[in-house]
């Protein structure tokens, strides 16, 4: 979920919430830059700023500066000597309170964050207030103004399967950063419900779904139908433009897959660049589930370049 809509309903249900984001890092910590908080007078809070120590001081110190609304401010805190964490870096945390009255305001930057033709820029003044503006995307910064994003980028990756370990890498996928396009020729194979952030797609031409694809997705490729699987690779590697293609099964499998595409004329370098078997194949648990976990494992590791 996005923050600005946790902030938006942390205040519909308790009238106040605190909005605690990491604004600078120097050396080693827990979270990065722009990591964030929802807190609420209760004491319930959403997100995370890295756990430990450095969390809960503060939740303690956004409730007190709730009880009293403190206007926008920052605490900085050495994890070693301030904190006593083992990480040795230091934060400077923003803290700044919400009540009802800003609920409009915190609408419309939740549309923002949710909004691609839409950005959300912020900037400080001289007195430490945050001020916040939507505009169109693109738009040119203002001096001192920077853009707030605090959902990572998602990358979008194109599932090709509606199977077992489709499904389980579907639910796999959802708390993560990727916009699943989950495509099958079988409709019926669809659950009813699925995650926010998967687009069931039943069409009769799995493989022309490539083609309209954004160069940088991921492709990962399990459908019920060797065939079908071979085609959407070679479709995959002929464009050349997908940094990660991945097929599920065996050794053997990607060596016959090798063969057959030699035959479609794909060149050896692209071929040499599928990912087959995909996910842990020292993991010797066949369950769709834990096929799931390695393999959303290895997405995460391709997304950031490991």
């Amino acid at each position: 979920m996005a923050a600005f809509r946790q902030l938006h309903e942390a205040v519909e249900a308790e009238g106040f919430a605190a909005f605690v984001t990491i604004a600078q890092v120097e050396g080693s910590a827990p979270r990065e830059r722009d990591a964030y908080m929802v807190v609420r007078p209760s004491g319930a809070f959403h997100g995370t700023i890295g756990g430990g120590a450095l969390e809960f001081e503060a939740i303690a110190h956004a409730r007190e500066a709730l009880a009293r609304m403190a206007p926008a401010h920052h605490r900085s805190r050495s994890l070693g000597p301030d904190l006593g964490q083992c990480c040795g870096g230091r934060v400077r945390l923003r803290i700044e309170c919400f009540d009802s009255k800003a609920l409009p305001d915190i609408a419309r930057w939740a549309q923002a964050e949710r909004d691609p033709d839409l950005r959300l820029l912020m900037r400080e003044d001289a007195q430490g207030a945050v001020l916040r503006r939507v505009a169109d995307h693109p738009a040119d910064l203002h001096p001192g103004e920077a853009e707030e994003r605090y959902a990572p980028p998602t990358t979008p990756l194109l599932l090709f399967g509606a199977g077992h370990v489709g499904r389980a890498l579907v639910l796999a996928l959802a708390p993560l950063p990727f916009a699943v396009r989950w495509i099958d020729p079988r409709a019926d194979w669809f659950p009813a419900l699925t995650p926010a952030n998967a687009q069931p797609v039943a069409t009769l031409d799995p493989v022309a779904e490539l083609n309209a694809a954004p160069p940088g997705a991921f492709v990962a490729v399990m459908t019920h139908s060797h065939p079908l699987d071979l085609d959407i690779v070679a479709r995959a590697l002929q464009l050349g433009h997908f940094p990660y293609v991945g097929l599920i099964g065996s050794a053997t499998k990607r060596a016959r897959f090798e063969s057959r595409l030699r035959d479609l004329r794909v060149e050896a370098e692209r071929i040499a660049g599928l990912v087959c078997p995909i996910g842990a194949p020292r993991v010797r648990d066949k369950t769709p589930a834990v096929i799931a976990a390695t393999v959303a494992a290895e997405l995460l590791q391709w997304r950031d370049g490991a």
